[in-house]
């Protein structure tokens, strides 16, 4: 047989297929079980690999805790990118050379243009929307890899694009192209990463990428900082265009590392290929093939597929995304969607975007003041992201979220009260003598803000979307989930100049409201999910009355952790970690 196939690290070779492993089931005309054996490439090297005991699965070299971490990286990478993309525009806007390339988005010396600019930033997020959506079919259809695999290269070209841009048309355009990327990174990574992790270190392993979003934008904020010293003389266009053509640095690593590392097993026992998935558990565990928590990881994956299949296989119906059968699916997607959707409405884009703008348009700060805060702010909002990783685990994804969006309200209100006393426009407009002190005191509540979202709101919302969707609607969950974000994200990009520029600090006064019924709706709707196997969820779900969605909390508080899961506590990862470096240290001698 000489047909191309895909091997284990996702390249191609002239071998038999994944389903003609040693071990695979296979029948004859009759019916019978026989055993595959050709003398093929593939066959020799599992046969090797089956007659040494000290050999384990591996992908480049890496198995257990090492390959855990190195698919963690390269997903963390994905949210790096996707937080340098958001934070870099937000001191560029008001560079003189910025200003004076793109006029018909200057906001400083025309303040009647704050709509276009908003309306030129925030398109970014309907190129992201549109193929979020889009991974509803391409998600399940091409797997984990070849969708992040995607959205990296289009990232990679819509950079180069943006850098390169001298007209608000041609930076518009290449703004919707990045997005377009984004949007396929940011509905897929968090799915690979779920089911790629294990029930008990799932929510440190995403709270690290969300912590990559908060440094991507630490990052674009002291890179903006850093080439701010050069808005003037023959190159001042590199002011604002290296910082923007920086972010292609982030998908020119990520591209030659994402087929060398494991496939969501998840995905590809829902495809049947069964053999690949047991591989990548056991290189994903540091085991062999024949250990038990190889079958067990199978076994519990394959039967909750069991009703999917007996419904049709593995052909994805839409309609059952808005069905409240056994598995409560249109439940489950309106948990995930408004969880992403509270996220940007909660304010935190307000910041993202336009944290340079506000210090020096709003608080009248100096350029140079300006940017150095808004680099400080981006570096505190990485380090609070952190406290989430220590966290997470031990208080559980409700009382991060609860903390975190409490804390939000609280912020939003001091802000209001700060800015009115701190903006010299409405010290002039109330006749009143302006308080520098409040100036000083709306920047600090800005930092405090970004503490209390960086803790809660930040990772936990691409943490439960992929916790609480059954395998057979996670992707269309997430990729909806993600349109949500991305179209409120939207919305608030694109109304934040247009809201400071007519109402001021009342625009605070919104996210204070809004902020203020977040609390109750996930206090009263949202089950918690720390601790659970993503097979768990699908129970607990389905013993939730159709007509009482709201019981779910009380079921996930009050039902037993499931063998599956103590399966994975520490003692069990520690056991698997010794025959890790047992194996290690033979294969060293």
């Amino acid at each position: 047989m000489t047909d191309k196939v895909e091997n284990y690290n996702g390249s191609e070779k002239e071998a038999v297929s994944f389903d003609e492993f040693p071990g695979r089931e296979r029948r004859d005309e009759n019916g019978l079980l026989e055993s595959v054996s050709d003398n093929s490439a593939a066959d020799k090297e599992m046969e090797q690999w089956s007659s040494d005991g000290d050999q384990m699965p591996s992908f480049i070299g890496l198995r257990g805790q090492r390959l855990n971490v190195a698919v963690s990286i390269i997903c963390g990478i994905g949210f790096l990118l996707f937080g340098y993309d958001q934070g870099v525009m937000g001191s560029l806007l008001t560079l003189n050379e910025f200003r004076n390339t793109f006029p018909k988005i200057d906001s400083v010396a025309h303040p009647e243009n704050s709509t276009l600019q908003g309306a030129v930033v925030a398109v970014y997020e309907l190129g992201c929307m549109a193929t979020a959506l889009s991974t509803l079919y391409l998600g399940d259809k091409l797997g984990r890899r070849k969708v992040t695999f995607l959205g990296a290269f289009i990232m990679l070209i819509g950079g180069a694009l943006q850098a390169c841009a001298f007209t608000t048309t041609h930076l518009a355009i290449a703004r919707v192209i990045t997005g377009f990327g984004n949007g396929y990174i940011t509905s897929t990574v968090p799915v690979w990463q779920a089911e790629v992790a294990k029930a008990h270190s799932r929510g440190k392993v995403i709270c690290l990428q969300g912590s990559q979003i908060a440094l991507g934008i630490c990052i674009s904020y002291w890179v903006d900082f850093g080439f701010y010293f050069l808005d003037h003389g023959k190159h001042a266009s590199v002011s604002f265009r290296f910082p923007i053509a920086f972010q292609c640095v982030f998908p020119l690593i990520m591209i030659p590392f994402i087929f060398n590392l494991p496939e969501s097993p998840r995905w590809l026992i829902k495809k049947g290929f069964n053999d690949k998935a047991k591989y990548v558990f056991a290189a994903l565990n540091g085991v062999h093939l024949n250990h038990p928590i190889v079958e067990e990881e199978y076994t519990a994956i394959e039967q909750s597929l069991a009703m999917e299949n007996r419904r049709g296989g593995d052909k994805m119906d839409f309609r059952i995304l808005g069905t409240q059968g056994e598995k409560r699916h249109f439940h489950r997607l309106c948990l995930a969607g408004w969880l992403q959707l509270m996220q940007q409405i909660s304010g935190i884009n307000l910041i993202t975007y336009y944290a340079g703008t506000i210090f020096e348009s709003f608080l009248h700060m100096s350029s140079f003041q300006s940017r150095i805060l808004a680099a400080c702010n981006g570096t505190e909002y990485f380090l609070a992201s952190l406290l989430a990783f220590f966290t997470i685990e031990r208080y559980g994804r409700r009382g991060l979220l609860l903390f975190g969006t409490a804390g939000q309200c609280l912020t939003m209100v001091a802000l209001t009260i700060t800015a009115y006393y701190g903006d010299p426009d409405v010290a002039k407009e109330h006749g009143f003598e302006r308080k520098p002190g409040a100036a000083v005191a709306s920047a600090v509540f800005l930092f405090v803000f970004n503490t209390f979202f960086g803790m809660g709101m930040l990772s936990i919302t691409w943490l439960y979307s992929p916790e609480i969707a059954s395998l057979e609607i996670r992707a269309p969950t997430s990729a909806i989930s993600t349109a949500c974000n991305w179209i409120s994200n939207f919305v608030i990009v694109m109304i934040t100049p247009i809201a400071f520029t007519n109402i001021k600090n009342y625009t605070y006064t919104i996210f204070a409201v809004i902020n203020f019924l977040m609390v109750p709706t996930i206090y009263f709707l949202y089950p918690e999910t720390a601790g659970r196997s993503l097979e768990e969820m699908d129970v607990i779900f389905n013993q939730t009355p159709i007509s009482k969605p709201w019981q779910v909390v009380k079921i996930a508080r009050e039902m037993p952790f499931s063998d599956i899961a103590k399966h994975e506590d520490e003692k069990w990862m520690a056991k698997i970690e010794h025959e890790e470096n047992v194996a290690d240290e033979r294969a060293r001698v």
